[in-house]
Parts: structure tokens; C-alpha cells; sequence
């Protein structure tokens, strides 16, 4: 019998059980997948989640994948652009974009070398239980042979479509619509000094490095705009490149190195992550817009969170199911206002007149700026930036235009 068994083994799961295979327990570690293997994904790792990396002693490793750190971060609305960068988290400064194929199989490798063992090809097929409580899953491995395993705890970290979290009917909330759809390639020979965003028109076009000298871009369009898009994905895709001129030049002077990418499967959601037995990380607990690429970043806070919980419940400390509603709520509270900023950018709305003076008086004010990117990364209070009193001071220290 296990202490705790991990469905996905991606960006939520494999943390998950290195954490708890650090701290002692038996931990079984599933995928239906191998690695290292790709996956939809925005790529980036905010100084919040490098800080995780570096906590859990693997930065080091994400450095040497031949992934550049991102020290910038540039923002163009057209007229102009600011330029800035986050205030470190705990010490941290730099962000990672680094391929999935690469990322998740260092995560992997990660859990097995803390004591977990690792099961790639694994198929969840159902959870037993004992009334309501779940008592551990059957699946089969290749060959199809069925395999019946019990653990204390159950932890779906199997995504937005969580097979665990519909076998639990896991409860529901703060449910937002999908409001973007997305395509995505790497390109060589585009140079790129660090993330650029360009908001323009119901479009958002982000550009960052990742691995082995190629860069990213994705663009966003309303999900409306899902099933044109997808009729001829390269003209769109160049198409939406052309309300930023200069990016679009560049990224027609360099090579695309692999297919498009994208989905309109974009909905946000908040599930309750636990219940008999059974526990949710990761997307499967929360899902939101990837336009400000938290995904990463949250999965690693959520892993570190559910696993203090679970040790907290397992040694005795407080009730399991108490130590478990406690990780919901430091998660919400965590997260509910990048939730909220983020269905703001997914809106894909013009900036409004009070954005507009904001971004006219951040061209004045270096440090202001670098807190406003702050705010995306993690490193600055949301409420605390765009509380009235604190915007009233920046857009009051606007130089006065010269005539």
C-alpha cells in the first residue's frame, strides 16, 4: 500500500511526489504518457516559480538545458512600449522559458531520484472505493494487464479534463467561459531579448526564448475567432503578426522550425481539490487563461502547498481533511486576483483611457514600471499596485508634455 498515489506526472504531479517522496512516504507516480514528451503550454516560468526551482535545488539543472534566462520584459502598445524588470522573488530575478519535453522530464526525474516510483503508460480506468472514501485507482499498464493499487490519498494531477476529478464529481466554482484562443510555433534565427507582449486589436502576441536558440510566439484572438483561425493557421498567424511591424519583420526573416500548435480550450475554473481520500493539484484543481502564463508558476505554489497539507495530515498535526481545506484556501487566496487581471487581458479589450494614462506615466518612472511588471510576475501585490492611492501617486509624477 502506498501513502500517496499521483495521476500525471507533469508540471503539478511530479513535484508533488517529490516533495512527499522527500518527506518519507511511499509515493506511486502515474502518467498515461513517457517522457520526455510535449504538451500545450505557454512555456514560462515566472520568477515566482524559478524561486520554487531553486527551493527544491533543481534550478541549476533548468539552467544547463540551454534555456537563456529572461531578464526583460517589454510591453508595446503601439505608439510606445515600456521596458522593465519584475523585483525578484525571494532572490530570484530571472524567468525560464523552457520546452516541455525538457521541464517535465527533469520533474520526472526529479520524483524518481527523491524515492518515488515512477510508472509511464499507466491508464487510469477507475477508482476504488470503500462507500465514499477512495481507497486507491485501477488502470492498466502496455499489454493492457489491469492493475489494482491502494494509497491513504489519491492526487489527480491530470489536468483541466481530470478523469479523478469527474470519477469524484469534484464541486465547481468562479466558473469563466473561454475568452482566447491560441496558436503557437518556434522559430530560429529570430532574436529576441526577452519576453515582448504586444496588445493589439481582440489580439495578443507574446514572444519569448526557449531552448536550444529558438524563440517562441504565440498570438491570441477571440475564441470567436477559433474555427477561421484554424481554416489556414499560417496566413492568420503572419496576418496577426502584421499590427506589430517590426516583430513581423523580424519573425519573416527567421525560419519556423515546427508545426502550429493551439487550442480554444481555454475555460477557467476553480474545482474544491479534495474530498475522501482523494485530492486535487495543478490544473485539475484550477485552470485560468494562459494570456498571462501563470500555469507553471501556480503548479509548483500548489504543489508545495498540498504537500505541506498532506504531511500536516499524515503526521498528525491537525485533521487531514482541515490541514486540505486550509490548501484551498491559501491556493484562492493566492491566486484570486491574477484570476480577475487575467479575464481582463483575455478580453482582449483596447486599453481604457485610466490604463492608457497609466502606461503614459510609467514611460516617467522606471521602478513603477518594473513593479507594474511585477504584478504579472507574482513579485508585487495586484491589490497593492492598482489601488487607487498608489495609481493616483504615479500618475500624478507624469512629466508634463513638452509643447
Amino acid at each position: 500500500m502506498y501513502d500517496a498515489i499521483v495521476v500525471g506526472s507533469r508540471c503539478a504531479g511530479s513535484p508533488t511526489a517529490m516533495l512527499l517522496a522527500r518527506k518519507g512516504y511511499r509515493v506511486l507516480l502515474l502518467d498515461r504518457t513517457s517522457f520526455p514528451s510535449d504538451t500545450l503550454s505557454t512555456h514560462y516560468i515566472h520568477q515566482t516559480g524559478v524561486a520554487s526551482l531553486a527551493r527544491w535545488g533543481l534550478l541549476d539543472q533548468v539552467a544547463a538545458t540551454n534555456c537563456p534566462p529572461v531578464w526583460q520584459q517589454r510591453l508595446d502598445v503601439g505608439p510606445f512600449a515600456l521596458t522593465g524588470t519584475p523585483p525578484p522573488a525571494d532572490g530570484v530575478a530571472v524567468g525560464y522559458a523552457p520546452r516541455r519535453t525538457v521541464l517535465d522530464k527533469l520533474l520526472v526525474d526529479a520524483a524518481d531520484a527523491a524515492g518515488a516510483e515512477v510508472r509511464e503508460h499507466f491508464t487510469l480506468d477507475e477508482l476504488v472505493t470503500d462507500g465514499e472514501r477512495v481507497t486507491g485507482i485501477r488502470g492498466h499498464a502496455p499489454g493492457g494487464t489491469t492493475v489494482t493499487e491502494e494509497a491513504q490519498i489519491v492526487i489527480g494531477a491530470d489536468g483541466v479534463h481530470s478523469l479523478l476529478a469527474r470519477k469524484v464529481q469534484a464541486p465547481t466554482y468562479q466558473v469563466q467561459p473561454p475568452l482566447t484562443c491560441a496558436y503557437y510555433s518556434y522559430w530560429s534565427d529570430l532574436p529576441v531579448a526577452g519576453v515582448e507582449l504586444y496588445p493589439r486589436p481582440d489580439q495578443m502576441i507574446v514572444v519569448g526564448p526557449t531552448n536550444d536558440a529558438q524563440t517562441l510566439v504565440i498570438v491570441y484572438w477571440p475564441v470567436a475567432a477559433f474555427h477561421k483561425v484554424r481554416t489556414d493557421i499560417e496566413t492568420h498567424f503572419l496576418g496577426a503578426l502584421d499590427g506589430a511591424p517590426e516583430l513581423a519583420d523580424r519573425v519573416r526573416a527567421g525560419t519556423r522550425a515546427e508545426r502550429f500548435r493551439g487550442t480554444a480550450d481555454l475555460q477557467g475554473f476553480f474545482r474544491r481539490p479534495y474530498g475522501p481520500g482523494w485530492a486535487l493539484v495543478g490544473d485539475a484543481g484550477y485552470h485560468k487563461d494562459p494570456i498571462t502564463a501563470q500555469g507553471i508558476s501556480d503548479a509548483f505554489r500548489d504543489a508545495d502547498l498540498i504537500a505541506a497539507a498532506i504531511d500536516d495530515g499524515f503526521a498528525g498535526r491537525r485533521p487531514l481533511a482541515d490541514a486540505l481545506a486550509d490548501y484551498e484556501r491559501r491556493r484562492n487566496a493566492a491566486v484570486m486576483p491574477m484570476y480577475q487581471l487575467t479575464g481582463q487581458f483575455a478580453a482582449l479589450q483596447p486599453p481604457t483611457p485610466e490604463m492608457q494614462q497609466l502606461f503614459g506615466a510609467l514611460r516617467q518612472n522606471q521602478e513603477q514600471t518594473d513593479r507594474f511588471f511585477g504584478t504579472i510576475a507574482g513579485t508585487v501585490p495586484i491589490p497593492e499596485f492598482f489601488a487607487p492611492e498608489n495609481l493616483g501617486q504615479i500618475i500624478s509624477g507624469m512629466e508634463p508634455a513638452v509643447a
